[in-house]
């Protein structure tokens, strides 16, 4: 398993976690406005969900389509069909040696180019930027008992060590 493969795992894997431990909260739980960017924790998941499938159809070159679903199971769906595509784009982007290659992002104002690598990178922190607000809130609303997300432990926990 190389680094890039390490990467999109472990931030698939550390979203569905906290979604997973977010599944038994009533919607007035998962709807709780925080003083914190995207103030509750089911516009903070959509927020990650939504930048992943974004950054995804830009990187493959094709109309960025607006997806539905805000609901916990519907969220882990589309977590899974978004980290699926951008795994697949990124592999290709990998075999192809594109990193330093540009894209034109269609959604800036007027359109700009943008790296490949970067923008890989661009969601990878993104989401992990993210993540520590949902931690946060997810503490204020009880859920306390929750991953760290590190990547090591993400390691230690897939190659059974843990």
């Amino acid at each position: 398993m190389d680094i890039v493969d390490r990467l999109l795992a472990h931030d698939t894997w550390t979203t569905r976690q906290l979604l997973m431990a977010c599944q038994s909260l009533p919607d007035s739980l998962l709807d709780r406005e925080f003083d914190i960017d995207h103030k509750t924790l089911r516009e903070t998941f959509i927020h990650i969900i939504d930048n992943m499938e974004t950054w995804t159809d830009l990187l493959c070159e094709r109309p960025v389509e607006e997806k539905k679903g805000t609901s916990i199971p519907e969220l882990m769906s589309r977590l899974s069909m978004a980290s699926r595509d951008l795994a697949i784009i990124t592999h290709k982007i990998v075999r192809e040696g594109r990193f330093d290659d540009c894209f034109i992002d269609t959604l800036d104002k007027p359109p700009r180019p943008k790296t490949f690598g970067g923008t890989i990178g661009h969601v990878l922190t993104h989401s992990m930027h993210h993540r520590a607000h949902v931690m946060w809130i997810m503490e204020r609303v009880g859920l306390k008992d929750h991953i760290e997300g590190d990547l090591l432990s993400w390691e230690a926990k897939s190659f059974g060590w843990e």
